[in-house]
């Protein structure tokens, strides 16, 4: 017998996946519309029209333009940064092996594209409040590739680099595939790149004397 109390929690829980469906429905529908006109021309009738919404709806779940911008930016961050370190954490213990995972970083990019690029050409019109928030995602993205890098260089397999140039280059390689993909998408498949992206960054990081240990990734 179900009684109301159990009823509750289920009621809100439907509530809650509806709500968070209805919000990725319009923040993917705003991805298309400022990709076409940008943020400042896109208007909120348009961006109805693409989620097949009403305009009272948007305004349901967020403030204004600004807070769907951000929002958008949050939401690709927040799919790297909650899928990043799984993928190099079941990698194991062997930090290369970790740093390779810098494969599935690549591959949401390439889920993302458009969102990807959009991060890049629209965050500097949010506030104060909202680059602070893009910035502490992107340090919390990154982490597990600074860990994977220290414990390289601890371990005496990785040269003692600059690791925190050495994060942000391996993010602008992932990025790369995005924001240039109008060229090396007609040069490389995504394997390829991939592969050819983490060979770059292996022969950068690794010692001579160690590379043939690692051999399969620098073919």
């Amino acid at each position: 017998m179900t009684t109301d109390h159990d009823a509750l929690p289920v009621e809100e829980a439907v509530r809650a996946v509806r709500t968070s469906s209805r919000r990725k429905q319009v923040l993917d529908a705003a991805v298309q519309v400022m990709q076409r006109t940008g943020f400042h021309q896109m208007s909120m009738q348009a961006l109805a029209d693409e989620a097949g919404v009403s305009v009272g709806l948007i305004y349901k779940y967020f403030g204004g333009k600004e807070e769907i911008l951000l929002a958008t930016i949050v939401s690709i961050l927040d799919t790297f940064r909650d899928q990043i370190e799984p993928a190099m954490e079941a990698a194991g213990d062997d930090p290369v092996e970790r740093l390779a995972g810098i494969r599935r970083y690549i591959e949401i990019v390439d889920e993302n594209l458009d969102a990807t690029v959009l991060t890049y050409r629209e965050s500097r019109t949010l506030d104060t409040a909202g680059r602070a928030r893009i910035k502490e995602l992107e340090v919390e993205t990154s982490a597990p590739l600074r860990s994977a890098l220290d414990d390289g260089i601890s371990a005496g397999i990785m040269e003692p680099i600059d690791v925190d140039l050495m994060v942000f280059d391996i993010l602008l390689l992932a990025h790369g595939w995005a924001l240039k993909h109008w060229h090396f998408g007609s040069i490389y498949t995504l394997d390829d790149y991939i592969r050819l992206q983490t060979r770059l960054v292996l022969n950068t990081t690794l010692k001579a004397e160690r590379r043939g240990e690692y051999a399969h990734f620098l073919r």
